[in-house]
């Protein structure tokens, strides 16, 4: 995939088929978009593209209504895992606000990206105050030589799935339903980092520590199952989100896991803890002992949901299928 970032002076030279989002998240809805590119891929040869603005990090606290539910780099990768060809992250100014819906379409889609077939859903927005619509891409269409599809909204329950949705349920830490709209579970990535040493010396549990970016959206804090991927290998884990309120001093929010069934030195090295159950909130507990009781009971709670639902101990973290 080619990302193209950074610059508004850029020429996609192939045909291609476009679509249009923020792709906040790679909920079912925008799959059905990025299937219906592929499927006119396989039948024109267009190269698929995503346009979408660039966002810039930090200014977001984590966990805050504002969060991502992806951030730059996680949209660039499940771009990669879709196979797009091309992904656009125009630069965001005051000047592109205020370009008009048919400048947009004749400048950047058709000028710029080579557009030779548009995908959107029916409430796509672009252009000044967001004034361009599905009407008007059918409308320029014939001039400009591009065919339009627009795409039905993939549906839950008879709402329709959206980035909103998806945060809505986070929020509550409802992480089966977060999977059921995302194809997947919900994943925090990151790099281990040292923390403070006292999941292994003091309570007897290794800990592997990595911190979110800030931007990134976090559901509530508390104790979680996961499926943490380490090189490419799928392990049990019991993750913590939060500050750590038991332990003395300040404490940058992070993702503390403890790993069933892997005691090697991961410091250094790229982690994937996937949420797929929320046990309990965090809380401060009266001393050190009472927290490592709490914490075996988290790790037995993990154990059993492992046992319930050995599936997730398969090697496939990438794989679309629902989960329970």
């Amino acid at each position: 995939m080619r990302t193209i970032t950074g610059t508004r002076e850029f020429q996609i030279q192939e045909p291609t088929v476009v679509t249009i989002g923020k792709f906040d998240g790679r909920h079912k809805g925008h799959q059905k978009l990025l299937r219906r590119m592929q499927e006119i891929q396989q039948e024109y040869g267009y190269r698929t593209a995503v346009f979408t603005f660039d966002r810039a990090p930090g200014g977001v606290v984590a966990g805050t209504a504002q969060g991502l539910i992806t951030t730059s780099q996680e949209r660039r990768d499940n771009m990669e895992k879709m196979g797009i060809d091309y992904l656009v992250e125009y630069p965001f100014s005051q000047q592109v606000a205020r370009m008009s819906p048919e400048d947009f379409v004749r400048v950047i889609l058709v000028g710029q990206m080579h557009a030779r077939a548009v995908v959107a859903g029916p409430d796509c927005g672009f252009g000044y105050q967001r004034a361009g619509n599905a009407d008007l891409l059918r409308r320029l269409a014939p001039e400009l030589g591009y065919q339009v599809n627009i795409i039905h909204k993939e549906q839950d329950d008879h709402r329709d799935i959206s980035s909103t949705y998806v945060r809505e349920e986070l929020k509550a830490g409802n992480m089966a339903k977060v999977c059921q709209l995302l194809g997947e579970p919900y994943a925090i990535h990151g790099t281990v980092v040292h923390g403070r040493h006292m999941g292994g010396s003091l309570l007897g549990f290794p800990t592997a520590n990595i911190l979110p970016p800030p931007e990134k959206y976090l559901p509530p804090f508390g104790v979680y199952v996961s499926r943490v991927v380490v090189d490419g290998v799928c392990y049990g884990g019991v993750s913590n989100i939060g500050c750590k309120p038991t332990i003395e001093g300040e404490n940058p929010v992070g993702v503390e896991t403890f790993i069933l069934g892997l005691e090697e030195d991961l410091y250094g090295k790229p982690m994937e803890v996937q949420l797929l159950d929320f046990e309990r909130p965090e809380q401060k507990f009266a001393d050190l002992e009472t927290l490592k009781q709490r914490i075996e009971a988290d790790k037995q709670y993990a154990v059993a949901y492992f046992a319930k639902h050995p599936q997730w101990l398969e090697p496939s973290p990438g794989e679309e299928a629902d989960r329970p």
